[in-house]
Parts: C-alpha cells; structure tokens; sequence
C-alpha cells in the first residue's frame, strides 16, 4: 500500500537517525495510513479511501460527499 493520502495528500518525510555517537542513517517518517471504506449516498454505492487518520477525522466534520469532491478536484480517482 502507498503511504499517500488521497484527501490531504500527506505523504512520507526523509531524514536522519542520529545515534549517540552521532552518526547518520536514512529514515521514512511514514503517515499513519488507513483504508476506509464509506457509503457514498449520492452515487448509491461503497467507496475505498486511503486516508491519513487526519484526513479520517476531516471526513467526519465535512461529510464524505464534500471529502469526495475535494479528492476529484485534485485530480485523485476516488
């Protein structure tokens, strides 16, 4: 599964573990990535979102239809 959200377009950070010693090696700071599926009412039928558990609780303020029209008009299939 891609570690991108599809409402908010979270997606993973790079940077360094640093040791005691001080030494350097590469690190993802992935998101916290969900699959949810929601009722769509108006398309009478489920959809499928990776959604970040931010984007999860967007969804519960705005409602999945205004969630689902902010995903198509960033260009995302949803």
């Amino acid at each position: 599964m891609s570690a991108h959200c599809q409402l908010t377009g979270a997606k993973p950070g790079f940077g360094s573990t640093i040791s005691h010693s001080h030494r350097r090696t590469s690190r993802r700071f992935d998101p916290n990535i969900q699959r949810k599926r929601y009722w769509l009412p108006s398309e009478s039928r489920h959809v499928r979102l990776t959604l970040s558990t931010k984007a999860i609780k967007t969804v519960d303020v705005i409602g999945i239809e205004a969630a689902v029209a902010r995903i198509r008009a960033r260009g995302v299939k949803a």
